[in-house]
């Protein structure tokens, strides 16, 4: 039996959706039925009922968006450090094994082909690293799971939530046997107001940038492939291959629904930040190679979003 953490949120629901069309036994323990963030509490419950694997959706991402977490600090921390180091801990104590949903908002940029090397470049919005995507893509490459975050406490400036994220990696470290999937700007084919697709829809002015995205769907069956596969524990990158830019998307979006209205965009990062945001975004591209070579797939960042406004509801 898998036991669900966080099965009311937007990454939860879909694991619960996922398991249950798969035929996987699950439970999904919510904090109406028991406060799991109390150590004793889920000792008790974990050894009273002994799932064979847990999956840990549960966090603190703030609502509408990561602003919130900037004036919710102490959720913030609670949600995305504390509790998942007292997770691991406990399951450590007791044997089980456990998934981590976690962020790809820790890394700031991507690599650079220039000469030969691959340079570290951090700020996405450079306008030669915009013409290079346009018209080299080959020449750009994500971060992989060797390298240390560097949108960080330790390597910021940051927003809280990412600080929060990459510290909740490193307070698990080393404790018992675990995954640390790294999720990165969910989107799917159905509308809702964390899925990517219905906010580039619903901005009165997009922010363009350069991404890697996960769908949702392939995110959590991915996941799951992974304890069911035996692959070995660690930290993944689980996005769907390759990068794309909001423009992209948004060309997509036009010609895919039949939507026939001009998408307004931020004119640089100066106005939106000034103006629309509270706190640093996150952009970045991270290399997938990892859970490729452990035999777990996924669809190009390309395909998956077709897919996904072809069946939009």
């Amino acid at each position: 039996m898998i036991l669900l953490l966080g099965a009311t949120g937007y990454v939860g629901k879909e694991f619960e959706r996922v398991l249950s069309l798969r035929g996987i036994k699950l439970k999904s323990l919510r904090r109406a039925q028991i406060d799991y963030t109390s150590a004793p509490h889920l000792r008790a419950y974990l050894a009273a009922n002994r799932p064979d694997f847990i999956i840990n959706a549960a966090g603190f991402t703030g609502k509408p968006n990561v602003d919130a977490c900037e004036l919710q600090k102490e959720e913030t921390m609670q949600g995305n450090v504390h509790f998942p180091k007292m997770l691991a801990e406990v399951c450590a104590e007791l044997g089980i094994p456990w998934g981590h949903v976690s962020s790809g908002c820790i890394f700031s940029g991507c690599f650079v082909e220039q000469g030969g090397k691959w340079i570290a470049e951090k700020n996405m919005s450079r306008d030669y690293i915009r013409k290079i995507a346009l018209n080299e893509p080959s020449r750009l490459k994500g971060f992989d799971e060797s390298f240390t975050p560097n949108f960080s406490f330790s390597d910021g400036p940051c927003s809280y939530y990412s600080g929060t994220k990459a510290l909740g990696e490193e307070a698990i470290k080393g404790i018992g046997s675990h995954y640390v999937w790294r999720l990165r700007i969910p989107f799917s084919g159905t509308n809702n107001p964390r899925n990517y697709l219905t906010k580039i829809q619903t901005y009165s002015k997009v922010y363009d940038n350069l991404n890697s995205l996960s769908h949702l769907e392939d995110f959590a069956n991915a996941c799951i492939n992974c304890w069911l596969n035996h692959v070995p524990y660690g930290t993944y990158n689980v996005t769907n291959p390759g990068f794309i830019s909001t423009r992209q998307v948004v060309d997509m979006v036009k010609k895919i629904l039949k939507i026939d209205r001009d998408f307004v965009f931020w004119e640089s990062d100066e106005e939106f930040y000034r103006l629309a945001a509270k706190t640093l975004r996150s952009n970045c591209i991270l290399d997938s190679s990892k859970l490729l070579c452990a035999g777990i797939t996924m669809r190009s960042v390309e395909e998956a979003l077709a897919d996904s406004l072809s069946r939009w509801e």
